[in-house]
């Protein structure tokens, strides 16, 4: 499939009647896990989308080009609050967290099994496991909280036990900094990749940089804080590894693609015919935007579609799922990484002065932060943690649920 071959409506046709952005939401209790997924992941796709041509029109004095950003980006706007409103009103906001942080493991690990470039898999990998331990940290407090196990709401399709502890992920700003692809000689799937979890992972951080205020605890309100500061180290390390030298116009040609190839993805993924059907009429209006933003490039750049996308027959598309497997075998292998400058390295093997350990001084002590005091609560509770897990957790020193370690990839 490829986009720029599809026929399309012209962009004045594409705007939304006001009834039609206000869907009938899902079943929070009978819609599959992954459909949750999907919708927070096209919302945030959206999101990054019309907030990057916020940024173009900023950076740009040509009237024509500031005409079809305008319009683009209220269509854009559109989808996204029809999509916004896909979350049904009795769907609470950790309950929803629950659902980002399902997205963040499942994406992150798909992408990473498909993708062949080092820099991004390894970027990928060092970040599911922050993501994953985030999951752990918010069902005790949603157990504590409401009574809900969140083995339920993530249809026992995603394990939930420690990760790379959160209070081992305070690290100094720069080092989650990465070596940026070159775009011209990128792998597509490659380029698909940063931008997709750069949006996904700009979503979550957007989320909690929001909802704190509005949890109905200090406790709660103090973790959503901590782990806020973890999903902007997570954007910095992924925008980082977009080619920066491309021209806000290849940009543009570049996020409309990625919203095509997702669309049309979530189209042969879905399983809710009636969201199913909003998945098609957005691809629809997105290769409208591709085409519009297509054309500026060759007249303003006289640069072609395929300079950007290449043949732009659409790479292995994106299918929501499980990932288990994978999912232990990087924990297992990876658990103690930490940055280091533009790499990852072993905490054991990063020198005693470095910044990191400095960096960890002043974001507090692990027994005072949030991240630690939900899990002590929690055992405190019921004499152990919340934990779904098919087995015994692959990292030996972190399968004793009476005590949260603290210690593994922040100590030497």
């Amino acid at each position: 499939m490829n986009p720029i071959k599809e026929k399309s409506k012209s962009l004045q046709n594409n705007f939304l009647p006001l009834r039609k952005m206000y869907p009938k939401s899902y079943n929070k209790d009978k819609v599959s896990p992954y459909t949750k997924t999907r919708v927070i992941l096209m919302n945030g796709t959206e999101f990054e989308s019309q907030w990057f041509m916020h940024q173009f029109a900023r950076h740009c004095d040509e009237p024509e080009i500031l005409q079809t950003l305008a319009v683009v980006r209220r269509q854009e706007q559109q989808q996204q609050k029809r999509i916004s409103c896909l979350k049904p009103m009795n769907e609470s906001i950790l309950e929803t967290t629950i659902a980002y942080e399902q997205l963040a493991i499942d994406l992150t690990a798909t992408l990473a099994r498909n993708e062949k470039d080092e820099n991004n898999i390894k970027a990928l990998n060092f970040a599911l496991l922050e993501d994953f331990d985030h999951l752990y940290r918010y069902a005790n407090l949603l157990k504590m909280d409401k009574g809900i196990e969140a083995d339920v709401l993530v249809g026992r399709k995603t394990e939930i036990m420690p990760g790379r502890p959160t209070v081992a992920e305070h690290r100094y700003p720069s080092d989650d900094l990465k070596p940026h692809m070159v775009a011209k000689d990128a792998d597509l799937y490659t380029k698909l990749v940063a931008s997709t979890i750069t949006a996904a992972e700009q979503q979550t951080m957007n989320y909690y940089m929001n909802i704190a205020q509005w949890y109905k605890n200090d406790l709660g309100r103090k973790l959503y804080a901590e782990i806020a500061m973890i999903e902007e180290a997570h954007v910095t390390q992924y925008e980082s590894l977009k080619d920066p030298n491309m021209s806000w116009l290849e940009q543009w040609v570049m996020h409309e693609y990625t919203e095509c190839w997702l669309y049309y993805s979530a189209m042969q993924d879905e399983t809710d015919e009636s969201i199913k059907k909003i998945w098609s009429e957005h691809y629809k209006m997105e290769v409208s935007h591709l085409k519009a933003a297509v054309k500026l490039l060759k007249k303003y750049e006289n640069k072609t579609f395929e300079s950007v996308c290449g043949n732009g027959e659409f790479p292995k598309l994106l299918k929501h799922g499980q990932n288990k497997d994978y999912v232990r075998r990087v924990l297992g292998s990876t658990v103690t990484l930490t940055a280091d400058n533009l790499d990852y390295r072993d905490i054991e093997k990063i020198p005693d002065d470095h910044k990191y350990f400095d960096y960890q001084k002043y974001m507090g002590t692990p027994d005072r932060n949030p991240s630690h005091l939900v899990i002590e609560k929690a055992i405190k509770k019921w004499g152990k943690d919340y934990r779904y897990q098919d087995s015994e957790h692959p990292v030996k020193s972190l399968r004793d649920r009476k005590k949260d370690n603290v210690d593994i990839a922040r100590t030497k």
